[in-house]
């Protein structure tokens, strides 16, 4: 874990996934995690160049799932805190 590995090293400083980072902060004590991003992690999917019909579908899937709110269940089933669905295209 990088918070066990910086406090071995003794860092001043680590950057991670946030939420890695207050589950770590939360079980160790004694941290301070600075406000706002260090970065943001935009997923994607893709398709082979020139399988229009199969990106057509790809993007109207992903679409129907952030609509549905399947996205969203999928977030909180799992715990994931702190992540955000994108907007609909």
């Amino acid at each position: 874990m990088v918070v066990d590995e910086f406090l071995k090293q003794n860092l001043e400083v680590a950057a991670g996934v946030k939420q890695q980072l207050e589950a770590d902060a939360r079980r160790v004590g004694g941290l301070r995690l600075l406000p706002g991003r260090f970065m943001v992690i935009q997923q994607a999917m893709g398709v082979p160049k020139g399988r229009t019909a199969a990106q057509a579908w790809l993007s109207a899937y992903i679409e129907e799932m952030k609509a549905s709110g399947q996205v969203a269940q999928a977030l909180q089933r799992h715990r994931i805190e702190g992540a955000a669905v994108a907007p609909l295209s």
